[in-house]
């Protein structure tokens, strides 16, 4: 490989493939940034085994390889030159490299194209296609063969699952569990999502942060108890689960918390308590030779009746697929999450495909209701299909008000005036003390550079970080673990980057600075948060837990995770993948919350800065929100809702 000639290419990958003809048609693509090194080499070792020698098929086939790694699923090959100039622009100046021209690439020409790869062995034509071809071409859709067949599966399944009826429930027991757990005219959606759940196969709880998701489904677990004992059989076997670590942690004491004080028999509230969450790939059972390989399978299916799943959003798709086809077909499948935020860092934006339609403010048409209840009437009507009556919304905020809710509306909205009013009347201040009450949650806006601000105008930070430091490098210095990690808890800094400057590695160096922490020789300190960022299944930590670095009797530290309600210390020296975590970005912080966000946005033309970012991660704030960044990069993230290639909300919805 050669390295590439600065100011002149595009995008991330600064490679070029060695020995690639200045003619050929991959290699123009490679040259512009289009394709990386990877996409190139898989295409020609693909084309050898296949002995296909068509250009343009070679091209298509390294456009393929390179959907996933951009985040699509498929190629679309008919837009595919509009969407890949604009990503590779984008990259680009994110990187700081000068703008490649791009409307001279040799574009074949869409109907002789498609017409070649109907004829190529290395591509199955239409869904009814051979099995043994790496590609697959439906439309213009351009697939790596195993991408589609995951899209397929996950659609057959979910369909058939919204098709599939359960045993009739107990009428007279839900309406009087619902009315007794979810009592009134605001609670409608949330009784509606249970309804739902109980009478179906497969159910979706959809809605922002504070609307109540996961108070919904304790109370759920609850009514399908409830619906057990009253048929005479066992309880069902219920299982937690959430992509990441800390997601499953947070799950698990949410419900845990909520099982304190419901309205339900003392049994009920022992296996409430008794639940535990974990990863999802932990609950599938992760071979340790294998990163897609798991024991339950569609031959070994998972032995829970209820499967739930939080912050799905953060699901890909081949990761979904080999969840739906673990669960049992006679089982309950329930996806919660938000289909506003960030979607997964691999291929796929899942649980917004599955969300579809349903998202945009149409009405779910509800199923058979229960006596006397109703949903929220909504503006339109979605048509009738296997999906419309699976999907609930969430829509009323339990968590905050006031101008971090007017901010996360518009934010969602993407009303830039919206957004821009209630930041510029903010500039100064009016944020409300760290102690006020959930529902005075207060914005400040600092419109600088966070890059190259100097330390006058970054002095609100300082002084929030500072505070919250001292607190926890008190609590740790006198060995309280549980208030080390509830003051960790209290504020964080979350960034777009891990690097750069204003990436989480750096603001992580200056709040050490800030701080002031005497580091030992290892680089640890009383006070020092960390996030696993590897699973560690002989410690039972997992990728996204946090934990605090405490003083021990007797000299020398351990490191506090909190896991199922309890404390565990772990020796530093036994950690062997963590990050120091003062700041995060935004995806790691998903399924979290805090009192107190300090928001630090890149530059307007970072190629990571959008919509789902900045709603992600204005929304982990719980009382104040601080936001770092010039008007611009507001601007911009407002006009850059992700897009991501796919066929699932089409598979599912038509």
């Amino acid at each position: 490989m050669a390295s590439r000639q600065p100011g002149t290419l595009l995008g991330p990958d600064a490679e070029l493939v060695l020995g690639e003809d200045e003619d050929s048609l991959v290699g123009a693509f490679n040259r512009a940034g289009v394709l990386a090194a990877a996409d190139v080499h898989v295409a020609r070792v693909l084309a050898r085994l296949g002995g296909e020698q068509d250009a343009s098929v070679v091209l298509a086939a390294a456009l393929a390889v390179r959907a996933p790694r951009a985040g699509h699923v498929l190629a679309e090959l008919s837009t595919l030159r509009e969407t890949v100039t604009a990503e590779a622009v984008s990259a680009a100046i994110g990187e700081g490299q000068a703008e490649a021209d791009l409307s001279s690439l040799p574009w074949p020409e869409l109907p002789t194209w498609l017409q070649s790869l109907a004829r190529s062995p290395l591509v199955a034509n239409g869904p009814l296609g051979g099995d043994d071809r790496p590609l697959r071409l439906v439309g213009s859709a351009l697939y790596l063969d195993r991408y589609w067949r995951d899209e397929q599966a996950v659609a057959a399944d979910l369909k058939a699952r919204s098709r599939a009826q359960l045993k009739p429930v107990d009428e007279a027991v839900m309406a009087g569990g619902l009315a007794r757990l979810f009592p009134g005219a605001g609670a409608a959606a949330q009784r509606q999502a249970a309804a739902n759940a109980l009478r179906r196969r497969f159910s979706v709880i959809a809605g922002g942060p504070g609307t109540g998701k996961t108070t919904t489904v304790a109370r759920l677990l609850s009514l399908m108890e409830e619906q057990a004992a009253t048929a005479g059989g066992p309880p069902p076997l219920v299982a937690l689960a959430a992509p990441t670590g800390k997601a499953a942690a947070r799950m698990a004491e949410a419900v845990h918390a909520e099982a304190g004080h419901l309205d339900v028999a003392d049994e009920v509230r022992r296996r409430l308590f008794a639940l535990e969450a974990s990863t999802v790939h932990r609950l599938l059972g992760r071979q340790p030779t294998s990163s897609n390989r798991f024991r339950h399978h569609a031959d070994n299916h998972l032995p829970h009746d209820v499967v739930v799943i939080d912050e799905a959003s953060m699901m890909s798709l081949p990761l979904m697929a080999r969840l739906v086809e673990a669960v049992r077909p006679d089982a309950r499948l329930v996806l919660v999450g938000d289909h506003r935020q960030l979607a997964s860092v691999e291929a796929g934006a899942v649980f917004g495909d599955i969300v579809g339609p349903a998202g945009d403010g149409a009405p779910v048409p509800p199923g058979p209701e229960a006596a006397g209840l109703t949903v929220p009437p909504r503006l339109t009507v979605l048509p009738p299909g296997p999906m419309a009556s699976s999907i609930t919304l969430l829509e009323a905020n339990y968590r905050f008000s006031g101008s971090l809710a007017q901010l996360a509306a518009a934010i969602h909205d993407g009303d830039g005036d919206g957004v821009m009013a209630v930041l510029s009347d903010r500039r100064e201040g009016h944020l409300e003390p760290v102690g006020a009450p959930l529902g005075t949650a207060g914005v400040r806006w600092l419109p600088v550079d966070a890059a190259t601000a100097g330390p006058d105008s970054l002095e609100p930070v300082r002084t929030a970080l500072v505070g919250a430091g001292r607190a926890l490098a008190d609590a740790a210095g006198r060995g309280d673990g549980a208030a080390a990690l509830e003051a960790f808890g209290g504020m964080r800094l979350l960034c777009a980057h891990r690097g750069g400057p204003v990436g989480a590695s750096t603001w992580n160096s200056r709040a050490e600075q800030w701080l002031g922490p005497g580091l030992t020789e290892n680089g640890w300190y009383p006070g020092r948060p960390v996030v696993v960022t590897e699973n560690d299944y002989s410690l039972d930590l997992f990728n996204g837990d946090t934990g605090v670095a405490v003083a021990r009797p007797g000299g020398g530290l351990s490191v506090a995770f909190r896991r199922a309600g309890s404390l565990v210390y772990v020796s530093p020296a036994r950690l062997a993948a963590v990050q120091t975590a003062f700041a995060m970005t935004a995806h790691r912080a998903q399924g979290s919350e805090f009192d107190q966000v300090v928001v630090l946005l890149p530059a307007p033309n970072s190629r990571v800065l959008t919509r789902e970012l900045l709603f992600t991660a204005v929304t982990r704030a719980r009382r104040q929100l601080i936001l770092v960044g010039t008007e611009e990069s507001v601007r911009a993230a407002l006009r850059r809702p992700v897009a991501r290639a796919s066929g699932l909300t089409a598979a599912l919805w038509a």
